[in-house]
């Protein structure tokens, strides 16, 4: 047996006001939660600790190199280490450190326990080799993070304009 619904009366004046503010706020607050500072979405490695957030390629002013950017975050007691990165979008990814103005290739990284392996702007940094395809601003870029101890992490990583500079200030 169904039980009537009460009905409330119509809201009118300041009450559809607040309504409307009301849903606008949670709207708001709904969009800057998904879309944090860029990309973060990560799937694999469940259980490790390790997860990936504000990643980022700026669109690319060459035909064939990008950068990108990410936070790997280790919430577990042990390190790792970023050993490679995969791409379907490039022939080759590649790890960089940038020391006193000049990259250098390295061959990993490592993940600090309970602490953060940070790529930014000016910094380490990876490198999209070999573009199989212009990236433009609005697509998303699928990649694979492999670690010596963690499984492997894949994330989509958004284009975003060649002049972005997220709030996190990487």
């Amino acid at each position: 047996m169904r039980r009537p619904v009460p009905r409330l009366p119509a809201p009118t004046g300041r009450r559809l006001a607040l309504a409307g503010v009301a849903t606008t706020g949670i709207a708001l607050t709904s969009a800057l939660l998904l879309t944090g500072c860029g990309g973060s979405d990560t799937s694999g490695a469940s259980g490790t600790g390790l997860s990936v957030g504000a990643s980022y390629m700026p669109q690319p002013v060459s035909a064939d190199m990008a950068a990108g950017f990410l936070t790997i975050t280790n919430k577990s007691g042990a390190d790792d280490e970023l050993t490679s990165v995969t791409s379907d979008s490039a022939g080759e990814v590649t790890l960089h450190e940038t020391t006193g103005g000049a990259m250098e290739q390295v061959s990993s990284f490592e993940v600090p326990a309970h602490g953060q392996l940070v790529f930014k702007s000016g910094g380490n940094h990876l490198m999209f080799e070999k573009l199989k395809h212009r990236p433009e601003q609005g697509d998303t870029i699928t990649l694979k993070l492999k670690f010596a101890r963690s499984g492997p992490l894949t994330v989509e990583m958004p284009v975003k304009s060649a002049t972005y500079n997220p709030s996190t200030g990487h």
